[in-house]
Parts: structure tokens; sequence; C-alpha cells
């Protein structure tokens, strides 16, 4: 029992890392769908390994950076359509998770933990990942943090000084797709769009730049993971669940906040 407090713990900080930096940057971008169709498109990953008996999270990685530069083409190339595509490869990436999981001989219930998150089942393996993407995550941001706001807040101008704006945009998105391999098993398909989203928009309207944006974003996950982690301990229910609504009924006060003029 220890062991999995702890592990979860971990993950928690690990997790709360990656929703700092890549969470505010998908809200600044206002890139939530992209996200959304990542994470669900990862399922197309999680039917292949459960059907040729792959490692999940190789599969998953694989397929979901594969997916995230086909999206990000896709994206740079047909920019006023990029809502319908975001939906379909949201959508084909499930179809196939799903083609394959119905063609998987024997039972397959543990695809239930990659779809609603299982927090206080991480392994050492999941910490490894998540340790290996932070510092992935925070390498970039420390040497590209100023081309990444300006192709953010101004892409024609990035554009004149020389930044290569599309391979640049390209890796945001699988650093994001990156995330979300490393979230799935803790967080859960379903509900990672809601933690990668709600502490950096909380975080946004209390705070004047990005740098504190990230900082204040990494906490409030934090507080909101470990909080669910306590409560799902000793209530014995769905710890990501209760995380998010804990998140959702901050979202919802900090409404109550006037927007900065």
């Amino acid at each position: 029992m220890f062991d999995l407090l702890s592990n979860s713990i971990y993950a928690s900080f690990l997790i709360s890392i990656a929703v700092g930096v890549i969470g505010s940057l998908i809200v600044i971008n206002k890139s939530t769908f992209i996200a959304g169709s990542l994470a669900h498109g990862s399922f197309g990953g999680i039917g292949i390994a459960f059907y040729f008996s792959l490692p999940i999270l190789l599969s998953v990685s694989l397929f979901t950076i594969v997916l995230a530069i086909l999206l990000a083409f896709i994206i740079i190339k047909y920019p006023d359509r990029k809502d319908t595509f975001i939906g379909v490869m949201w959508a084909v990436g499930m179809s196939v998770g799903i083609i394959f999981l119905d063609m998987t001989d024997g039972y397959t219930s543990g695809v239930i933990s990659y779809l609603f998150g299982s927090i206080l089942t991480i392994s050492s393996e999941d910490l490894y990942l998540m340790i290996f993407v932070d510092i992935i995550i925070l390498f970039t941001i420390f040497l590209l943090h100023n081309q990444i706001l300006l192709i953010t807040y101004d892409s024609d101008f990035a554009k004149t000084m020389g930044i290569n704006v599309t391979l640049l945009y390209t890796f945001l998105i699988v650093l994001i797709a990156f995330s979300v391999v490393m979230s799935v098993r803790a967080i859960g398909i379903i509900l990672i769009i809601a933690m990668f989203t709600i502490p950096p928009f909380i975080a946004e309207r209390f705070t004047k730049n990005f740098f504190s944006m990230m900082f204040v974003a990494g906490i409030l996950s934090l507080i909101f993971l470990l909080s669910g982690i306590t409560i799902s301990f000793y209530y014995d229910i769905s710890a990501t669940a209760v995380t998010v609504i804990i998140a959702s009924v901050c979202f919802l006060l900090s409404l109550l906040k006037k927007n900065r003029v």
C-alpha cells in the first residue's frame, strides 16, 4: 500500500510539471481540442498494443507521436479547416482502438484504467517515462521560451525574425503528445483535457505573465491531484474523477473573479 501511495504522489509531482508548462501553452494557444484529439486518438495505440501483445507505453507513444506529426502537418496546410481535421483525428484514433480491441482474444479489462485513469496503480516504469518527458519539456522551455511565446502571439513577426514557425509548431504538438502519453495511465484518456486546461485557466486569471502562470498552474495541479488521492484513499472512490470534480469546482469559483482590464 505504501508503494502505491508513494508512486501516486511522485506521479502527481511529475504530472504537475507537465500541466504547468504544456497546459499553459495549450491554454494560451487555444489548443484544447488539439490536446483532446491526441488524448482520444491515443486510444488507437492502446488497441494495437492489446491486439499484438506489445508494451502499451511503447505502442501508445509511437501511435500518438505519429498522430501528432500528421495533425500538425494538416493544421499548417489547412488552417481554416483545422477544427474539422481535429475532429476526424479524434474519431479515427478512437475507432482504430475499438476495432483492434474487438479483434483481441481474451479479457481486456485493463483498458478501463487507460480510459478513466488509475493513478494509484502507477508503476516505476510509468514514473521513468514521466521523468524523461518532464526533462524534455523543461529543457525546451528553458532554451526556446522566447521563440515559443513569439509564435504564440505573433507568428507572422516570428517568420520575419527567421524562426521556423512550422517546425517549432510541429514540435509543440509533439510535446503535447508526449504529455498525453505520460499522463494517460494516471489521469485517463477521457479526463486528460480537464487536468491540462483547468489549472492553467485558473492560473491565467490570477497571474500577469506566462512564467507565473506556469508556476501557479503546476501548484494548482499538484493540490488537485493530491486532494483527489487523499479522498480516494479514505473513501475508496476513483482518484482521477474526484480530482477533476475538485478542479472543476475551483474553476467555477475562479469565474467569480472579474477579468483584468
